[in-house]
């Protein structure tokens, strides 16, 4: 019955569409209204709402602890997706393992360098000749 109403409303007006397509075939109604809008438009829009409910005094202002409990709010709903925190762990032990090693690499040539200098020459410089 859903599908019923779509393609009536499409059907109808000319600009229907040209919406539908941007929104991409099988992946739910047309995007319209705001949602249509490119996201600099967007911005700008909720922008200049934030601005006048500033001036008007009925802006929201997040007190320390209030911003405390939201963080920890999501913190616990993003623990709760043990893949990505595992991709995440991941990730950090690649990184600091690389940066273990470039510096184990670095001080290693350092070494070798220096003892290749006091012999006259450095391993790499040896085997290029």
């Amino acid at each position: 019955m859903a599908t019923s109403k779509e393609s009536g409303k499409g059907a109808g007006s000319s600009g229907g569409s040209a919406q539908k397509s941007g929104g991409g075939s099988g992946s739910g109604p047309a995007k319209r209204g705001f949602a249509a809008m490119d996201q600099n438009q967007q911005r700008e829009i909720a922008s200049k709402g934030g601005q006048a409910a500033h001036q008007k005094g009925t802006a929201h202002e997040f007190d320390s602890e209030e911003a405390r409990r939201a963080g920890q709010k999501g913190g616990e709903a993003v623990s709760r997706n043990r893949a990505h925190m595992a991709d995440i762990g991941r990730k950090g032990g690649e990184s600091r393992q690389s940066a273990s090693r470039a510096a184990a690499a670095a001080a290693a040539a350092a070494a070798s360098g220096a003892a290749g200098a006091a012999k006259g020459g450095s391993r790499q410089g040896s085997k290029e000749q």
